[in-house]
This record gives C-alpha cells, sequence and structure tokens, in this order.
C-alpha cells in the first residue's frame, strides 16, 4: 500500500510564511509594510505599505484557491491604496486571480512581482490623510501599543 503524504503547509502556515516573504520583498522594494492594518471602512488589509515617494501599496494574502473564492472584501480595498496586488504561494495555481491586479509569489525568504498592479492615484487629500494615520499607526506599534486601526 502506498502512503501519500501532504507535504504543504496548512492555510495557516501559509499565510505567515507568504505574508513573511511579500513583507520582506516590500523592504526590499523601498517599501515600509504593516502587517494586519484595519482600514476606515472597517476591513483588514493583510500588508499595507508605504512606498519612498509617498505611494500606498495594500497586499491581499492568499492561502490558497479556497481562501481566494470564499473571500471577495479585497474590492473594498481600492480607496485606500494606489495599487493592489494580491500575493500567494509558489503552488497556487496560476490563471485563477484577476489581471487587474498586481500579483506576488513569496514564500518565507522573499518574494517576486510576477505582474505589476495598474496605479490608480490616490486623491491628494486622502493620501496625506493615509500617510498621516499609517505614520500614526507605526509609531504607536514601535511603543509596543497593540494598534490596528488607520484613524483618518
Amino acid at each position: 500500500m502506498d502512503v501519500i503524504i501532504d507535504m504543504r503547509p496548512s492555510r495557516p502556515e501559509t499565510t505567515t510564511v507568504v505574508t513573511r516573504g511579500a513583507a520582506r520583498l516590500l523592504v526590499d522594494l523601498g517599501y515600509a509594510p504593516l502587517a494586519e492594518v484595519t482600514l476606515p471602512n472597517g476591513r483588514r488589509a493583510d500588508l499595507m505599505a508605504l512606498g519612498p515617494k509617498g505611494d500606498v501599496l495594500i497586499v491581499e494574502v492568499k492561502s490558497g484557491l479556497e481562501d481566494f473564492r470564499v473571500d471577495r472584501k479585497w474590492g473594498e480595498y481600492a480607496p485606500y491604496c494606489d495599487a493592489f496586488y494580491f500575493a500567494v504561494a509558489p503552488h497556487f495555481p496560476e490563471g485563477v486571480l484577476p489581471d487587474e491586479h498586481g500579483l506576488v509569489v513569496a514564500d518565507s525568504f522573499g518574494g517576486a512581482v510576477v505582474r505589476e498592479s495598474p496605479l490608480t492615484p490616490l486623491a491628494p487629500a486622502r493620501r496625506k490623510a493615509l500617510t498621516l494615520a499609517f505614520a500614526r499607526l507605526a509609531a504607536l506599534r514601535a511603543a509596543g501599543v497593540n494598534a490596528e486601526r488607520l484613524n483618518l
């Protein structure tokens, strides 16, 4: 009798690994990422990052096909970023994710941008408010405060 062992990590492990790799990629690209940022609309971004020129990215981590199929909240992130990316593990099925968003493939060591996201620049007033809220959230976390919400 043959025994088949599935060596792929569980959904939570995959989420952790992909989030770590995507965050490392963002740092390598010059971005300052924060994980699990609750947006003003109540949705939580897996990663939100501020770029060296003030651009704002949101990255939605998908642990697998089922996670993508049941979780459609990512459409509500657009008002809070210039660019939106999905981040997936290397074993995620190709061609399933929508082409109109960026794509990152990541593991625990890093990642690669497979498809660039189209840029939809934020309005200047929204950018300023988001940048200040992002900076305050980062400072609170650096001070050891368990903060998650972006307050505009």
